[in-house]
């Protein structure tokens, strides 16, 4: 595998961390990715879970798209892969769906969401809202869930990929 990854420097400010640790965290997702073909990306290798890595990689897409346009900044962005009728669509491949189409779509909503965050500082609020409680986050809320909602993906893609072809790392 070739993906470089660079943990954040131990003295960052907060910015920085947390903007290192998320970058950090895509990073491993794709390195996770690295050097399956569709066909292995595809597979849910963990019964009876439907989990693949190309799935995770098409759901992190909504994540980001999700808390970066909609919450973020307010955008009416629906969604890419899932819908009503199939919740869970982006988990649903198909033999049509390539690692190609999946890591542009990903890396263009990581794109969009660098640019949005940008603008706002830390403590600045969305102008969307919690769809449950009615209240904004602010954005290092934001950071902070992404960071958790990557980590904890990021250890069902360390078994997946294992079970795919037996490839183990940190």
């Amino acid at each position: 595998m070739t993906t470089q990854r660079t943990e954040p420097a131990q003295n960052a400010d907060e910015r920085t961390m947390l903007e290192g640790w998320l970058e950090y965290h895509r990073e491993t997702l794709a390195w996770k990715c690295e050097g399956l073909t569709d066909a292995q990306l595809r597979t849910a290798s963990v019964p009876p879970s439907e989990l693949s890595l190309m799935g995770l990689v098409r759901h992190m897409a909504e994540v980001e798209r999700g808390w970066f346009r909609k919450t973020l900044m307010g955008e009416e962005a629906g969604p890419i892969y899932y819908s009503e009728e199939d919740r869970d669509g982006e988990f649903h491949l198909t033999e049509e769906d390539t690692w190609q189409e999946a890591r542009a779509t990903w890396q263009a909503e990581i794109g969009i969401a660098r640019s949005n965050a940008a603008g706002f500082g830390l403590d600045e609020l969305s102008r969307g809202t919690s769809r449950h409680s009615g209240d904004p986050f602010s954005l290092r809320w934001i950071y902070t869930h992404m960071i958790e909602e990557y980590a904890r993906h990021n250890g069902h893609a360390d078994l997946l990929r294992e079970r795919v072809d037996g490839v183990t790392g940190d």
